[in-house]
């Protein structure tokens, strides 16, 4: 199984300090919320680090209802000073026993697909598909890193690459 130390680049935060701070908004859910908290520690730890601003911290009740959500961050703020710059959708699902996490988990890959190419900010996908809560554990801090500061890493590289497509035009 590829893991994120597999590719230094990836973690690489060396050029995400900026003169003016990157702006990002998260929404994420109330369902398995311990898994939640500690992705959203991991982003508020990497924002803290690199000086970037948690615009929002928006709290829907699950998975599915991410992409309605981030849409409406984005359409409520859109041309407000102050507006995110990146999204990150932040949530976790774990397989039970019946095709719901089939559904669920496709419902919300499409959404934020769907998000990526209407929205001029990026939607970042932060939400773990799971087949039990160990496999959660081990991608919040254990043997595959910490996803919850990857998602955050990725929405300032996707600022930053967003940033330098202005500048150059």
């Amino acid at each position: 199984m590829a893991q994120s130390t597999d590719s230094r680049s990836l973690l690489d935060t060396t050029q995400l300090r900026t003169d003016v701070p990157m702006r990002l908004a998260v929404v994420y859910t109330e369902w398995n919320e311990q898994i939640v908290v500690a992705l959203l520690d991991g982003c508020t730890a990497v924002c803290d680090e690199l000086q970037a601003v948690i615009t929002h911290k928006l709290a829907v009740p699950g998975s599915f209802e991410l992409p309605f959500a981030c849409n409406q961050l984005w359409r409520q703020t859109e041309g407000q000073p102050g507006a995110p710059e990146a999204i990150i959708a932040f949530g976790a699902v774990i397989r039970g026993g019946t095709p719901h996490f089939d559904y669920v988990c496709q419902a919300v890959t499409q959404g934020v697909t769907a998000l990526n190419t209407v929205l001029p900010v990026p939607v970042i996908f932060g939400v773990l598909t799971l087949d039990n809560e160990a496999q959660a554990w081990e991608r919040l801090g254990g043997t595959h890193a910490h996803k919850g500061r990857e998602a955050a890493i990725t929405a300032l590289k996707m600022i930053r690459f967003s940033r330098e497509l202005k500048i150059e035009n």
